[in-house]
This record gives C-alpha cells, structure tokens and sequence, in this order.
C-alpha cells in the first residue's frame, strides 16, 4: 500500500485492523456522507484523535479502501486465470469476477472484501471525483486501479492484438460492471436486468459489450 495514504500503516497494529473494519461497516450501513471519525471512534471505543493518527481525513480512508480492494481483486484475477491458457476463455472470468458478488475471504479478518465490494459499487468513484485528483493522481494514490485496468487490457490485447482501445475498454468493464448492478438494484428502469436482479445477465451483457468491441477491432 502507498504510504502516502496513511500516517501510520494500519495494518500494523490492532486498532487500525478496527478501523478498517468497522469503517468499512459504517460506511456500508449509512453512507460515506453520514459517516465521520466521531461516529467510528464511538463505534470502535476509540477516540477521534486515535483515528487521526492514522489518516488524515474520511476522504483519505476512503481511497486507502478502494486501494485495498484493487490490490486484493487483482490478486484474484491473477489466481482464477494463471492456469487458463485460452485468452477468450480468460477474459469472461476476468468479466465474471467483476460483475458477480464478492464471497469474504476469512484470511483478511479485518476486511470484510463482501461488504467493501458493496462500497466500491456505492462510493468508490468518490476516491477520484474530487477537484484534488491531479494532486492525488501524482502521488500515485491510484495506481492499483490502473494496474488491474493494465493487466485487464493486456488481456483484452491477447484476444484481439489490434484493438486500438485496450485500456479504455478495461476501465469500462470494470465501472459498466459497477454502475449495471447499482442500476439493477436502485435503479431498475435504467437496465434490462431490474426486473429478475440476475448478476448473471449483467455478465452476458458485458459479454457482449467486450466481444462485440473487439471483434470489429
């Protein structure tokens, strides 16, 4: 993780393995515009200066999680497809672990991945849309959302080494899978999947989007 995202790693002590879990619990159950350091602090039995010496602000909690979440989902990216050898076949598990529901993986006790998935679907594009993101840009706080979207593309170029758009249309991948399931469940009359809420569909949909892309690259 970029150590420009914290001021003391949390990952190294107790009460910042707390912080991550239970911001993330918060943040799910009220929004990250209802959530504050005041309201983690009493939840944790901590106090709000304790919580500052670890981030600066809610805002950079907040993108030290979806950092967190990037690392880790590229981490499974790279473990359901190191055996696959057709690019094809590749590319729709890559489509199906961004578009289904993330399981928690019990070895991270202080990450619930299930609901911090939930986060990123709800929240995460508040990590960048900010009037700082050039200045967070330099400090390379995003960089393993660029990574997944670089291995992704890679992908994308083994399946049609002349598309002209490899990176443009990883990061669509990744937000269209996002956005369709936030529709589907809030916003039903904004897709064709709001009526059966089946990730299933949102899959073959994505499906279609990328093949389709690519075969006319």
């Amino acid at each position: 993780m970029n150590e420009k995202l914290f001021l003391r790693d949390p990952e190294q002590s107790e009460l910042g393995k707390k912080i991550i879990l239970h911001s993330t619990q918060l943040i799910h159950k009220n929004g990250f515009e209802a959530f504050t350091f005041k309201k983690l602090a009493d939840d944790i039995g901590s106090t709000e200066a304790g919580i500052y010496r670890y981030f600066e602000n809610k805002h950079r909690l907040l993108i030290y999680l979806t950092a967190w979440y990037w690392n880790w989902l590229q981490y499974q990216v790279s473990f359901h497809t190191n055996n696959i050898k057709d690019p094809v076949v590749k590319l729709k598990m890559v489509i199906k672990l961004l578009a289904t529901t993330v399981e928690d993986d019990l070895s991270t006790r202080h990450v619930d991945e299930s609901i911090l998935h939930q986060i990123i679907i709800t929240e995460g594009s508040k990590a960048y849309l900010t009037k700082r993101v050039s200045e967070d840009n330099k400090d390379r706080l995003f960089k393993p959302y660029k990574d997944l979207c670089a291995v992704i593309g890679n992908m994308i170029l083994e399946c049609s080494p002349n598309y002209l758009y490899p990176k443009s249309l990883a990061s669509t991948i990744i937000e269209m899978a996002h956005f369709q399931n936030f529709f589907m469940n809030n916003l039903p009359s904004l897709t064709d999947f709001g009526e059966n809420k089946d990730e299933a569909e949102i899959v073959l949909f994505l499906e279609d989007l990328v093949f389709s892309s690519i075969k006319k690259g």
